[in-house]
């Protein structure tokens, strides 16, 4: 969760040195390789049947254009706003979406958890100021479109049940990383040579850290533990987003960012019926 929320840093970092679809293709094509041996070592199978590679493309679509809109919101608003904000939003928008698809139903609890989210979310952005000029900033447009494809993927990639959901995700970042090349990065114009040890160190932390590791230790903690109570260290994420950015970027840590993303998370909790705290039996 620390590096996920982490990542938001390094996107920002990365930002002075490459493009969005730079970015997309160093990142996933060094998690791809990386998740190799630990498909291996988990002793998963690497087939894929048809339907799921079709979802596959989908997915990998999606996720180009999410991170580009989730790095240029980052480059051009803060890291901290954009950890917060996104990374709440995403359950939310993933319901509205699914009710809408009448794959949800949507009672006077949800209504009202709805509602509280986007109390929270227009108190990120400071609604009571009443001035259009701050609100609607194209990095946020930008972080509402990273949000909701976000939430588009999610619902396509739940749609494959043949497979492990680490063997999508390692066929997800191969494809991204094919068609980002094909459609829209010239490989011999990105500057190697230019590239210091800050730039690769927040690479590594990306791909390595952010993708790699969190993501197989996001799948293994839901097969020992189940995906209700993994999901509530989702909940870390925008913190460590608000605290790393504070830290490594020097941002001021906005109260009503976090009063906010505290009232916006209470709203995700409603809606997905998450227990935070979950009292174990005592074995006899």
């Amino acid at each position: 969760m620390v590096a996920w929320g982490g990542s938001w840093v390094n996107v920002k970092v990365l930002g002075h040195y490459v493009s969005a679809f730079e970015m997309i293709f160093l990142r996933f094509g060094i998690t791809a390789i990386t998740m190799v041996p630990i498909i291996i070592w988990l002793k998963h199978s690497f087939k894929i049947d048809l339907k799921s590679f079709g979802l596959v493309i989908l997915v990998a679509l999606a996720l180009i254009f999410y991170n580009k809109y989730y790095y240029l919101g980052t480059k051009f608003g803060t890291a901290s706003l954009g950890g917060a904000m996104v990374t709440t939003m995403i359950p939310i928008l993933t319901f509205i979406l699914l009710a809408l698809m009448g794959v949800k139903k949507v009672s006077s609890k949800d209504l009202f958890a709805l509602g509280l989210g986007a109390v929270g979310v227009l108190t990120m952005l400071h609604i009571w100021t009443f001035d259009l000029a701050h609100i609607l900033v194209i990095q946020n447009l930008y972080f509402f479109l990273a949000a909701i494809l976000w939430a588009i993927l999610t619902i396509i990639s739940s749609k494959s049940t043949k497979i492990s959901p680490i063997v999508f995700t390692f066929y997800m970042y191969i494809v991204t990383v094919v068609l980002d090349w094909a459609l829209f990065v010239d490989v011999s114009a990105i500057p190697f040579a230019s590239f210091d040890s800050i730039f690769w160190i927040n690479t590594i932390l990306i791909s390595l850290a952010a993708s790699t590791f969190s993501n197989t230790i996001y799948f293994l903690g839901i097969e020992k533990l189940g995906a209700a109570e993994v999901s509530s260290f989702v909940f870390l994420v925008p913190f460590s987003a608000i605290g790393l950015s504070a830290i490594f970027l020097n941002e001021k840590v906005d109260f009503f960012i976090i009063i906010g993303t505290v009232l916006t998370l209470y709203a995700v909790k409603l809606l997905n019926n998450i227990t935070i705290l979950k009292r174990r039996q005592k074995s006899v």
